[in-house]
């Protein structure tokens, strides 16, 4: 009888026992702190960026949940994504040969963005402004013809606006009585006999002159001795008709307009330069206009800076007078001003493309080889044919990055304030490996990147029990691997905060797995 209560204290004992050990061991699986271990949070709860991971030696920059990488949190703490705890992203490498902000990219992948970079060389860049423009008639070439006399309208020869006339071409022809009565005066002068007849023809000739007859149409009439009732008005000059202010029929009078005529032989450029730029323009200046109406662009001279300012586009007006052999270029027609400058200087220069604007600072991503693109801040000065003078922040031999810079850009924003936070407190330590982490778990998917592994907790890194890809090791996976299978795997975090398997073996047989 004795025995028999021995023997079923014993069990009860070990019942107990059993009971205890699964209960510590669920503790652990589910993150509740043991008595020895309770100090341990809350010391990790006090870190900050910057501050050395008691249990890495690193540095730390970030916390951040694996999942969501882009996402950074300056303290620890559980993640508001999922049901695990944030990791941190420790400093990589010494920040003061990275420069404080370097971002390293791998090969395949900068080739995938297609980050592209180009060496810093000095080269003669000119003072060259481009500014857009329209052609204009030359104010100065424009003529009007106006009535002489009184008279009705016979012929109208050009009845439209914009009528190319050439020199000599008539215009109008007019029936004047004034005009006919000074030819008739003069011819029966000029058919009268004796001494005095030399000074009435002078006399005569003056009257025709004084009714608005030119010396062409007096030639005519004394080269014909005949009267001319129908006199033409013709064109002074090769030109375009932009006014026709009469009709056939119609009644004109002395001071009335009859035409404006304008001379394309020289035509106005009216450029529209920024006003911050109108300083490097003055007259004199030699320009060269680009239209698609002519062959070749034309070359011309900067007549003068107008007092208009555009209040839209805070544009200044300049003048060129440009000659138009040909006629190629006409009122309205678009061109291309390029100002020109004698003054071409040396000094480094860099693709347009290749400089990121921030609004208060200039930057370029500069390729620093092993400490990765490092974001440098520049000064610029002259621009011209998508090159940009570098004044300062730049040597010759570095190369920047012409494409794919806004990429790099974008994380180095995000590391940099944490790395510059680390160095002021010193040099950072040796980087450390990777620290290794092991699961169980069952193969959901296999992939050519990876496997992905629905696994129990992870307590080293303080996961909870989910479905997440792993990244193949570098060795590549087991060929003996499918969906289904139990493993035991181990893993380190990357750079990213992305999980990247160093082993997989299979966890049949291994004690603690789960059938």
């Amino acid at each position: 009888m004795k025995k028999q209560v021995i023997a079923t204290a014993a069990v009860g004992l070990a019942l107990l026992g059993a009971a205890l050990y699964g209960a510590y061991r669920f503790g652990v699986a589910r993150g509740i702190p043991s008595a020895q271990s309770s100090a341990a949070p809350v010391a990790a709860s006090a870190l900050k960026p910057g501050d050395t991971d008691p249990k890495t030696g690193k540095k730390i920059l970030y916390w951040h949940d694996p999942m969501v990488p882009g996402q950074r949190f300056d303290k620890p703490g559980k993640s508001p994504f999922m049901d695990m705890q944030l990791v941190p992203v420790y400093v990589e490498g010494d920040s003061e040969s990275r420069g404080g902000n370097g971002v390293v990219v791998d090969s395949h992948v900068a080739q995938n963005l297609g980050i592209r970079t180009v060496e810093v060389k000095p080269s003669r860049l000119s003072a060259v402004l481009e500014a857009p423009g329209n052609v204009a008639i030359n104010e100065r070439s424009v003529q009007v013809l106006q009535a002489r006399t009184n008279g009705f309208v016979q012929h109208l020869a050009v009845k439209a606006t914009l009528d190319p006339v050439r020199r000599g071409q008539a215009l109008v022809t007019l029936y004047s009585p004034d005009w006919v009565a000074a030819q008739e005066e003069y011819l029966a002068v000029s058919r009268m006999a004796g001494g005095e007849q030399a000074d009435l023809r002078s006399a005569a000739r003056a009257r025709m002159l004084q009714a608005g007859m030119t010396p062409g149409q007096v030639s005519a009439v004394e080269g014909s001795g005949r009267l001319q009732p129908d006199l033409a008005i013709v064109s002074p000059f090769d030109g375009l008709v932009t006014e026709v202010a009469v009709r056939e029929g119609m009644t004109v009078s002395p001071g009335m307009t009859l035409f404006r005529l304008a001379d394309l032989s020289q035509v106005w450029v009216i450029a529209e330069v920024p006003e911050a730029q109108v300083r490097a323009i003055v007259p004199g200046l030699a320009v060269k206009v680009s239209s698609t109406g002519a062959p070749e662009p034309l070359l011309g001279k900067v007549d003068t800076i107008l007092p208009d300012v555009n209040p839209a586009t805070r544009t200044t007006k300049v003048r060129m007078v440009l000659p138009n052999p040909g006629r190629h270029l006409l009122p309205g027609m678009f061109v291309t001003v390029r100002f020109d400058s004698t003054d071409q200087k040396e000094a480094l220069v860099i693709p347009l493309e290749s400089v990121i604007r921030t609004g208060q600072r200039t930057l370029v991503m500069v390729d620093a080889g092993k400490a990765g693109f490092v974001a440098t801040e520049v000064k610029t000065g002259r621009e011209a044919a998508g090159m940009v003078e570098v004044l300062s922040g730049l040597k010759a031999g570095q190369k920047v990055v012409t494409s794919g810079q806004f990429l790099i850009d974008s994380e180095a924003s995000l590391r940099g304030t944490a790395e510059r936070l680390s160095a002021t407190q010193g040099a950072s330590a040796p980087a450390a490996p990777a620290a290794e982490h092991e699961g169980v778990g069952r193969i959901e998917a296999v992939t050519g990147e990876g496997l992905t592994i629905s696994h129990e907790p992870v307590p080293s890194i303080q996961w909870g029990a989910m479905t997440m890809d792993f990244a193949a090791p570098p060795s590549g996976l087991p060929k003996a691997l499918k969906p289904g299978d139990r493993v035991r795997f181990r893993f380190h975090l990357n750079s990213d905060g992305m999980p990247v398997l160093s082993s997989v073996e299979s966890a049949a047989g291994v004690q603690g797995a789960k059938p």
